[in-house]
């Protein structure tokens, strides 16, 4: 399908800002039909309630939208629109969870928080984080006395400790890598990017991609 609008050939779309303000809007306005992670009914009424105003929004959102750490996304939007209510585990945390407003979404995070707290190299880290997955009592038991034993070494009250300790073990099963969740999330926005900037493109595009997932399905039939 021929468009009749004509575009610059030197476009190229790894240039897309991800501040579009109007990318952005739309995403805020849920009006992501067809859009990679984001078209689903669930997904867009949070995208409404939410209102991102900056990709890492979208970002966390993505990996929110999870079996599991989706029980959180309330959280992280009141926090987001009501600044006043973000709660870090510990202030030294806050240059690790600030982006995601004092809660932790990306199994990065978690990591760094176990360097921070208990002095964990990242490969140590790496094994608290896998271990706290498996959920079985008696690993979460050993590896919590290590934990709040290296984090009092480091002057963190064993009360402190602990608490951090079983604030990470929830995120540890479902916690998304933030790596993936930052490329699937580019992925969107370069396509939320295009539909409000190249709709006549777009379009065109999505209809001929219709015509192919159309003819597949009969000739797998």
């Amino acid at each position: 399908k021929k468009c009749s609008n004509e575009r610059k050939p030197e476009f190229d779309y790894k240039n897309i800002l991800l501040t579009d303000r109007k990318t952005l809007n739309a995403f805020a306005k849920g009006q992501a039909d067809d859009v990679f992670q984001f078209k689903s009914p669930g997904m867009k009424k949070i995208l409404r309630i939410c209102k991102p105003e900056r990709f890492e929004d979208l970002t966390a959102l993505n990996a929110l939208y999870r079996p599991g750490p989706v029980d959180y996304i309330p959280s992280y939007i009141d926090c987001k629109q009501n600044p006043e209510n973000i709660h870090y585990p510990d202030p030294c945390l806050e240059e690790i969870l600030k982006e995601t407003y004092g809660l932790i979404v990306y199994q990065e995070q978690l990591m760094q928080v176990a360097k921070k707290i208990a002095g964990y190299s990242l490969g140590e880290a790496d094994m608290l984080r896998r271990a706290m997955g498996k959920k079985r009592p008696e690993i979460l038991m050993y590896k919590k006395k290590d934990f709040v034993e290296c984090a009092m070494k480091r002057g963190f009250t064993e009360e402190n400790a602990s608490q951090i300790y079983e604030i990470l073990i929830p995120f540890a099963g479902y916690g998304f890598n933030k790596s993936h969740a930052v490329a699937y999330t580019k992925m969107a926005f370069w396509e939320m990017y295009l539909k409000m900037h190249y709709n006549e493109e777009y379009e065109a595009v999505m209809e001929s991609m219709s015509e192919i997932w159309d003819r597949t399905e009969i000739d797998a039939n």
